[in-house]
């Protein structure tokens, strides 16, 4: 068994991923067992905000490491808030104020152009220099609703509707960790990791 860094501290996404990589012999553990705190996360892309938490944590800890980025890719907005997601709002904004704020943005867009999608990238690095990082990403589309819908979840889960209708945020926990993108990136990941 090898055991890797998570580029987290959340134990959410720590037991998540750790059973979406069941059956490759990589078991994780939080970089905040280790005392690590996260970067800046400074960069244009997904991907190079995921290798830069990946490099980080896995210099400080001497393991190989795993790190995700995400956020929501809307198609009107010219993919914003992207990067930005959780800051959408300001550099301390919350949940709400971000939510508030993408309804803003689209006060004027019909809901036929609301299409969207939440991205997710994780990258698995065997070393901070790694040269060759395995990559995997996925999305989950969907649209922007006009109104809050839900209590689960968190983000732009009460906004995202997905095809059949109903909001990330109406869905059981179960159910949205299964169809969610960073669940799909991490079927990717670990199949990509198994062969």
């Amino acid at each position: 068994m090898t055991e890797a860094v998570l580029a987290s501290g959340n134990q959410g996404k720590l037991a998540e991923l750790n059973d979406l990589l069941a059956g490759t012999d990589i078991r994780l553990r939080a970089q905040s067992e280790f005392g690590v705190r996260p970067p800046a996360e400074t960069a244009s892309t997904f991907v190079e905000n995921a290798l830069a938490k990946a490099r980080h944590a896995a210099r400080i800890t001497g393991l190989p490491a795993i790190a995700d980025d995400s956020g929501l890719e809307v198609d009107a907005l010219a993919g914003a808030p992207g990067v930005h997601s959780a800051r959408y709002a300001g550099p301390n904004a919350d949940d709400t104020a971000n939510n508030e704020r993408l309804l803003r943005e689209l006060a004027d867009v019909p809901a036929k152009q609301r299409t969207a999608r939440y991205r997710a990238v994780l990258v698995y690095l065997r070393r901070s220099d790694d040269p060759a990082p395995v990559i995997a990403e996925a999305t989950w589309e969907g649209h922007i609703a006009e109104t809050a819908r839900g209590t689960g979840g968190f983000g732009y889960d009460p906004l995202f509707r997905l095809a059949d209708g109903r909001n990330v945020a109406e869905l059981a926990p179960e159910e949205k960790n299964r169809a969610s993108h960073r669940a799909r990136a991490a079927r990717v990941l670990a199949e990509k990791l198994r062969s």
